[in-house]
């Protein structure tokens, strides 16, 4: 496979790129970054961590840019770790004099995500061990620094990729068509953050759109804030925010102690890629004191009231403070819901308004940095790309992103269906793929019983799946550009759809979940999700929002811009203008007419190419467009006016 470079790489490959704060829904000021250079060793043999420190020069393999996977291009290593392999990382950092003080504050060491099984040890000492490649964790590591604040950092990692049940996305040791190169590690940014010793852990913010209230919850870390305890009868006072029935929605500022959040919410603003500061935190619309742990719910003045769209994504700064410490975050005023429009078809309502949401499958690879991102601004870039092509929406498929693309789409509009990355034993693709095209063209229900074909033999890989699907809408709760979630893709590791579906709900009633994308559809779910490459593009009948949530997969190599020689698509063509010509016959003839017949959503495959995978809108290294975008634009307007006209 060629090495491709995108127009980032080589300051990537300087040390130079992901330096931004990694965390803009919840920004503090005092945070070291410790992306860079760290050494590392990938053996098969076993190695006990003491062995580290047994001499001053162990003999590791050399160093690796951290954040990219030993097996990217940027991470100077070029190697694939194997199921049996361990990989090892360390790196010692010697903290300034003074900057912290044990007694009063903490020092948290945070991970955006490694892949796949991971533990951590300070200076010797076991610490942490975290499972899941594509989540954050983070873990106090105060009580294991040195009194001169040195701090030492060994990671063992185990990663067996697509030989267990464990969630893998579209990995494959073995890499080729739809698959693609499987990466391991340290993938996301890691850092560390000095907390005082009482700080906020999570803040998990949902709007009312129908009612301008947002309702926010905090849970903090402290032996005081005793936020556990059965909530206690409360008076309202004059300056509390009442119903009208006099229930308190938010406790004014005289009522604050040591126990309690102080919550002040700033007028709406459209975000930069700097995200939150100080500047924007001014001329509070609204503060109330929360107590940790039993939630509040927030009035927004009527005269400050505005909605969140892709065309004017509003966002509303807010900081908290609780004793010392102190956070910034945002939120926005948005709804999404399916109701019945007028056309008397089951629609996506976006604020009450009948919204057509055109997307793109977005897997999220590139060549230097497979998992990674070269940059931020390479983020930006594709999330960019596909607004000025007409897009409003992309499905992240396969994979979670690190938070700063969440945050990105947050600010410059951009809807989000995401996935929980696909998981379960070895797929049968005559079963899941093809005789599934074949049953779902023909509208032939199959049912979700059928563990081994389906890939979920396992009782422990089914239980770790719950928990990953859990872990992930916690995590990502707060991000407003996330309107639907997507636990389950063409019958891959596909098991229990309702009962996961219920579950889903049941962690978060404000958004909408496609059960089963693709096929293996169980009747449940807010959404009937069809996937079209061949054959006809059925019409089912349906008391649910009918969405097109794959189609197209046209293909076009060029070669100066394309990584393998293989050639994976659904339909090939020699030239961009040929190209361009194809996707107008499929958008006239099919997709726009589907519009009349209840589609509601559609999801063109895909953002870029990926290895053998030619069918992107763009080439792999980011750097050509494969159709003319005038005429990709008038086919998004024409697909998104038919909803009304």
């Amino acid at each position: 496979m060629k090495n491709l470079e995108t127009i980032w790489s080589k300051a990537a490959a300087r040390g130079q790129t992901l330096k931004e704060y990694p965390r803009p829904g919840m920004v503090r000021r005092h945070w070291i970054n410790l992306n860079g250079m760290w050494d590392y060793l990938i053996t098969d043999s076993r190695i006990l961590p003491w062995q580290f420190y047994e001499s001053e020069y162990f003999p590791f393999d050399g160093q690796i840019l951290v954040p990219f996977s030993p097996e990217a291009p940027l991470s100077q290593v070029k190697r694939q770790l194997l199921p049996d392999e361990t990989l090892w990382y360390s790196r010692t950092i010697q903290l300034p004099e003074n900057c912290l003080d044990t007694e009063s504050q903490r020092l948290l060491l945070h991970f955006g995500a490694v892949d796949q099984i991971c533990s951590v040890y300070i200076n010797g000492k076991f610490v942490s061990y975290h499972k899941g490649g594509y989540l954050p964790f983070t873990t106090d590591i105060t009580d294991f620094i040195t009194e001169d604040l040195t701090v030492s950092i060994l990671i063992s990692v185990h990663d067996f990729s697509d030989t267990s049940y464990h969630a893998r996305g579209k990995q494959q040791l073995k890499r080729g068509g739809m698959f693609y190169t499987a990466q391991s590690g340290i993938w996301q940014t890691v850092w560390m953050e000095i907390v005082p010793n009482e700080y906020i852990r999570d803040v998990r913010v949902t709007p009312d759109w129908d009612n301008g209230l947002v309702r926010m919850r905090i849970r903090v870390s402290s032996a005081s804030s005793n936020e556990n305890a059965s909530p206690a009868h409360i008076s309202p006072m004059a300056a509390d925010q009442t119903d009208s029935q006099g229930t308190v929605l938010a406790f004014s500022p005289d009522r604050q102690n040591s126990s309690n959040v102080i919550c002040k919410v700033y007028p709406p603003v459209f975000l930069e890629a700097d995200g939150l500061n100080d500047t924007l935190c001014q001329d509070e619309i609204t503060t109330a004191a929360i107590r940790p742990g039993k939630g509040a719910t927030l009035s927004i003045p009527e005269n400050m009231q505005k909605s969140w769209t892709p065309k004017e994504p509003w966002l509303y700064p807010y900081s908290l403070e609780y004793g010392k410490d102190r956070i910034l975050g945002y939120f926005a005023l948005r709804k999404c819901d399916v109701q019945i429009a007028d056309d008397g078809y089951p629609r996506f309502f976006l604020n009450n308004q009948p919204y057509f949401q055109s997307g793109v499958l977005d897997q999220g690879y590139w060549p230097d940095g497979l998992y990674t991102a070269p940059s931020d601004e390479a983020l930006i870039y594709d999330i960019r790309a596909m607004k000025d092509l007409g897009f409003n929406m992309l499905r992240k498929h396969g994979k979670i992103e690190a938070d700063r693309w969440y945050f990105h789409c947050d600010r410059m509009g951009m809807l989000v269906w995401q996935d929980m990355p696909n998981g379960g034993s070895s797929y049968h693709h005559w079963f899941v793929t093809y005789l599934a095209t074949l049953l779902n063209w023909m509208r032939i229900p199959v049912k979700d019983l059928h563990a081994r074909l389906l890939s979920r033999t396992d009782v422990f890989g089914r239980q770790e799946y719950i928990d990953n699907i859990r872990d992930m809408v916690r995590t990502l709760y707060n991000h407003p550009s996330i309107v639907t979630w997507v636990p389950f893709n063409e019958g891959w590791g596909q098991f229990s759809t309702k009962k996961i579906t219920d579950f889903i709900h049941r962690l978060d009633p404000s958004r909408l979940v496609d059960s089963a994308s693709g096929w293996f559809d169980q009747g449940c779910g807010d959404i009937n999700s069809l996937h079209y490459y061949f054959l006809g593009l059925p019409v089912p009948e349906s008391d649910r929002v009918l969405a097109l949530s794959e189609f197209g997969g046209y293909s076009l190599r060029l070669q100066e811009h394309s990584a393998c020689k293989n050639i994976y698509g659904y339909k090939k063509f020699t030239t961009s203008e040929a190209l361009t010509d194809g996707f107008s016959r499929l958008m006239e003839n099919t997709i726009v007419p589907s519009v009349k017949k209840g589609y509601s959503a559609t999801v063109f495959t895909q953002l870029s190419d990926i290895e053998e995978e030619t069918n992107g809108l763009i080439t792999y290294d980011r750097k050509k467009i494969k159709m003319n975008p005038l005429i990709v634009q008038k086919w998004n307007t024409k697909l998104k006016k038919s909803l009304h006209n």
